[in-house]
């Protein structure tokens, strides 16, 4: 069992039935009403076993989300919201949120929304889930296009990351928290990085120590800027050109969450070449890293003005500029960094090139 601090919680990586989620639960809610919120994939492959391993979840309400970024949206937030009331869910009982990325921020977000707070905690099923998505406080949900246009800081009373869980996962979701494993290497950790570039199976991942390592990069930021002021905006490395490809193509050819990410690094990566901070060569072997991984689906020249469109949407623009992270090497991010929109199409171009066809 390993056990790591955030500023408001705990987070555990062990096996579920052997760590301390049931003495953490029983001992803070022992007279509570219990709330699972699942998705489809959870529904279908982790509730039997939470609720058969643990006696006291047996009479917990299950909330079921459809599955989806698509659906990560205020509708089913009201029809969650309208269920929670008709339970007669209040202020003293507790939500668990099992699932991915989706899950948890919209899980999140409706707890903490909800008779204005009730207390939450996280069980991750995913990769993304367990090393970037319940840490750190974020809940939200989309505004159409616009991602996590709707939310608040709020902080689960704990996450518990069991890696058994991600022996459910399809290589598509593993790809998803890869992607972001990537970037915390990039923004902070060179010797990452270096283990990622001879990475040869994801499943190597799905290790106790090599989580906590990954988990402590983003724990770390997060504990120094909580709610997002200054150095916790370098998470959002990939995620300015990512975010809104992710948008654009939500209803077109549908691109997933750390796929899109991957290609926003790459356009990003190459911003910080174009710019002058980061060297041919580092670049080089970020692109080869993610390029191992991930294809660039095909973008055309029609797509590009509707991508920018999206850009201007961002959260972490201010002044009428749009704002990136960059890297002055690999291990070294800033944030707030204006680009014009001229290099934004310029990037995309260069994702362009790199293109192939996925059909």
């Amino acid at each position: 069992m390993i056990k790591l601090d955030g500023l408001k919680y705990p987070i555990e990586i062990a096996d579920l039935g052997n760590s301390s989620f049931q003495s953490f639960v029983e001992g803070n809610y022992g007279n509570s009403k219990f709330v699972i919120i699942v998705d489809e994939n959870t529904h279908e492959y982790c509730l039997e076993y939470l609720i058969t391993t643990f006696d006291f979840l047996k009479e917990a309400e299950v909330m079921l989300l459809p599955s989806g970024e698509e659906n990560k949206v205020m509708e089913v937030c009201f029809q969650v919201w309208e269920a929670l009331s008709e339970y007669g869910i209040g202020r003293k009982d507790l939500v668990i949120n099992l699932g991915g990325g989706v899950v948890t921020d919209m899980g999140g977000f409706i707890a903490s929304i909800y008779k204005r707070g009730v207390d939450f905690i996280h069980i991750p099923t995913t990769l993304l889930g367990m090393v970037d998505a319940s840490i750190g406080g974020k809940t939200g949900i989309d505004l159409g296009m616009y991602k996590n246009q709707l939310g608040v800081f709020s902080n689960p009373k704990a996450i518990f990351v069991d890696k058994s869980f991600l022996e459910t996962l399809e290589l598509e979701e593993m790809l998803n928290g890869f992607a972001e494993v990537l970037k915390h290497a990039l923004i902070m950790d060179v010797s990452l990085f270096e283990e990622l570039e001879s990475l040869e199976n994801l499943s190597e991942l799905a290790d106790d120590e090599k989580l906590a390592k990954i988990i402590s990069i983003k724990l770390g930021i997060v504990n120094e800027d909580p709610l997002e002021t200054g150095k916790r905006k370098i998470l959002n490395f990939g995620h300015t050109v990512g975010h809104a490809l992710e948008g654009y193509f939500l209803n077109k050819s549908k691109i997933d969450h750390g796929h899109a990410v991957a290609l926003g690094m790459i356009a990003e990566s190459f911003l910080s070449l174009r710019v002058g901070k980061l060297s041919p060569e580092e670049h080089r072997r970020i692109e080869k890293v993610i390029l191992d991984w991930f294809p660039v689906p095909v973008i055309n020249m029609s797509d590009i003005s509707g991508i920018i469109e999206l850009l201007y949407n961002d959260k972490k623009n201010h002044s009428g500029k749009i704002q990136c992270c960059l890297l002055d090497c690999i291990g070294d991010c800033k944030y707030d960094q204006p680009i014009e929109e001229e290099l934004f199409a310029e990037a995309l171009m260069y994702l362009m090139g790199k293109s192939v066809s996925l059909n």
